[in-house]
């Protein structure tokens, strides 16, 4: 998903930014940058964190160790490398970004049959960095060229623009990616994910409105455009995506996973000697479901963190498929003989699920198995944030293609758990990853769990609907 952060600060920024960038490592394993200005030049350093972590990285970088000013971006990045510097007619900027261009190439090949020119063209696809940034340029002023970009972009896209004036903070148009503002004795932060800068001592001030964009400097912040009235904040955020810490639109994600295993346990009725989750994002939702059902919780399946990141951020399956088989280790004399409830914040792909955590734990010698995921079943690839691209990505979509022999264009009974379609689903579901039973968390509970209303929430990838 990518996560972005930018300082303005009294003194020299490096430390802070360093820090609060690292705290979104959790959002993307491909590349991790950060760029300062010291008023003068602005300096930039850039590294590849798919096999090795951020701070790793950049501890005894030299060209990084040399930089020192008192504004900075940085960003994780899941797709593109960044920030970018780039000259626009507006003033020099570092450039990041957090979002996702669907017609990139469709756009950038209009913007070359122009003449216009990229130079950031890895594995010969366009940056969507340097893209925006070009699609921005056309304005005739940088409000009204990132309006420009907001128009002709199928997707989203939260950027932030170091110059010489300062930082400008702007958030993609319907909000599905956050972004908040906060402050330390003058000091202040622009970052994705709260649990960024709790521990450097910045408070939260606001959390920026779709599509507002401000300027922040060493004298003010300053709202530069308004926010809209409609907000899309993206529900995975909460479901898996968001680090535990960190809140969205005043909401705290733990505290929806707490609530959303309640939810499933109300809905629930099967008799188990224990609920346990799928470290790390899956543990709330069993402490939810034992806190509700009474029903203990166990710690069967133990994550190696020090080495393993997220199953689901890395960009090929190959990787994906060797963090899920060497990130968890069972405690077999906790499994053996036992049935239980397994709690996951979601089955996307299902191939980790199904080919190595349910095999580990039925080789421990489990007795029962009943897997609850935390939202519905993924039926359409995210639009908007950069995660799965096609249909046949989607577990339920490759069961539902099984059960017809071809995609269907009619989808909206496996959307139904009332209905007859979704059950036969269900139970081929169940028959495929070998599990005693299988049951998603209801749409409408895992809305009411976020504590915000309906319409303020995309659940695209669920249910396909979007704002015109």
């Amino acid at each position: 998903m990518s996560g972005i952060v930018a300082i303005v600060s009294k003194d020299d920024c490096k430390r802070d930014l360093f820090y609060a960038t690292d705290y979104h490592s959790h959002l993307g394993t491909s590349y991790g940058g950060m760029a300062i200005s010291d008023g003068k030049k602005i300096q930039k350093k850039m590294h590849m964190i798919s096999k090795v972590q951020f701070k790793s990285r950049f501890i005894e970088d030299l060209d990084y160790i040399n930089m020192h000013g008192n504004s900075g971006i940085g960003v994780i990045s899941d797709r593109d490398s960044q920030p970018l510097i780039m000259r626009l007619k507006f003033g020099e900027y570092a450039i990041c970004g957090a979002g996702y261009i669907n017609n990139q190439e469709k756009l950038a090949q209009k913007l070359i049959d122009e003449g216009v020119v990229f130079s950031e063209m890895p594995n010969g696809k366009v940056n969507q960095i340097e893209l925006a940034a070009k699609l921005i340029n056309r304005g005739e002023t940088l409000e009204d060229g990132i309006e420009y970009m907001h128009d002709q972009i199928d997707g989203s896209l939260s950027l932030l623009l170091l110059g010489r004036e300062g930082i400008y903070a702007a958030r993609d148009r319907y909000g599905r990616s956050p972004l908040v503002l906060s402050e330390r004795k003058g000091d202040r932060i622009v970052a994705s994910e709260t649990c960024s800068y709790k521990n450097l001592g910045f408070k939260t001030e606001k959390f920026l409105g779709p599509g507002e964009i401000i300027l922040i400097n060493q004298n003010r912040v300053k709202q530069i455009k308004k926010p809209g009235d409609i907000l899309q904040l993206c529900t995975f955020l909460y479901v898996y995506a968001g680090f535990p810490a960190s809140e969205y639109e005043e909401k705290n994600v733990e505290e929806f996973r707490e609530s959303s295993g309640r939810a499933i346990a109300k809905r629930d009725n099967v008799m188990v000697d224990f609920v346990a989750g799928v470290a790390d994002s899956g543990t709330a939702y069993a402490h939810g479901y034992s806190y509700e059902s009474g029903i203990p919780v166990k710690i069967p399946l133990l994550k190696y963190t020090p080495g393993w990141a997220r199953s689901y951020v890395p960009p090929s399956q190959e990787v994906r498929d060797l963090v899920a088989l060497m990130k968890q280790i069972t405690a077999d004399s906790l499994i053996k003989g036992q049935k239980m409830v397994i709690t996951e914040d979601s089955i996307v792909r299902g191939t980790q699920l199904k080919n190595y955590l349910l095999v580990k734990l039925w080789d421990a010698g489990a007795k029962e198995i009943h897997v609850r995921p935390a939202c519905p079943a993924l039926m359409y690839p995210c639009k908007f944030l950069y995660s799965t691209r096609h249909l046949d990505e989607l577990f339920a979509r490759r069961i539902i293609k099984r059960m017809h022999g071809k995609h269907i264009k009619k989808i909206e009974p496996y959307l139904d758990p009332d209905s007859r379609p979704y059950k036969r689903m269900l139970k081929l579901m169940e028959k495929d990853l070998n599990v005693n039973t299988l049951r998603y968390q209801r749409l409408e509970d895992m809305i009411s769990s976020t504590g915000l209303p309906e319409e303020s929430l995309c659940t695209y990838c669920w249910t396909g609907r979007e704002i015109d």
